[in-house]
């Protein structure tokens, strides 16, 4: 079993402007994680910090295709996640998420498929609040306790 998990939503931006969140780390930490050692570059790894649940990630950037594509691979286990950009129109653009290549099975499988689901999910809907409307919902730090950080 090899189960690809996929998450998407409209966000009514440029897609330069969905593209460069997540490629810009000054942008990103407005939405998902707190720190960032750099900016996503193809053959580069850098490292995600999320400061209140004292936890990091490396991330291997596998290729970049300007707005259009940024494949990762990152995570414990590790996994492949791209972030696919689809311009809708001028103002619209179509971001989907998948990640795959997941070397788990049976209820670690299952565990880890409904966390990526939701974690990804969260990302997408702080995202959309924040370029569509400039509002930091802090969607990340409130997902999980403790909530006195």
């Amino acid at each position: 079993m090899n189960p690809t998990i996929e998450t998407q939503m409209l966000i009514r931006k440029p897609i330069n402007d969905v593209f460069n969140a997540f490629i810009n780390p000054e942008i990103t930490t407005q939405f998902w994680f707190s720190h960032s050692t750099g900016k996503l570059e193809q053959g580069k790894t850098v490292e995600w910090r999320w400061a209140k649940y004292e936890v990091t990630a490396q991330v291997k950037v596998l290729n970049i295709t300007e707005n259009r594509l940024i494949q990762v691979i990152w995570g414990d286990p590790k996994s492949t996640v791209d972030f696919i950009f689809e311009q809708v129109n001028a103002e619209q653009t179509y971001l989907k998420i998948r990640n795959y290549d997941i070397p788990l099975q049976g209820a670690e499988l299952i565990a880890f498929i409904i966390d990526a689901t939701g974690g990804f999910t969260t990302v997408i809907d702080n995202l959309k609040a924040y370029l569509e409307r400039g509002i930091k919902l802090n969607l990340i730090e409130d997902k999980f306790p403790p909530f006195n950080r």
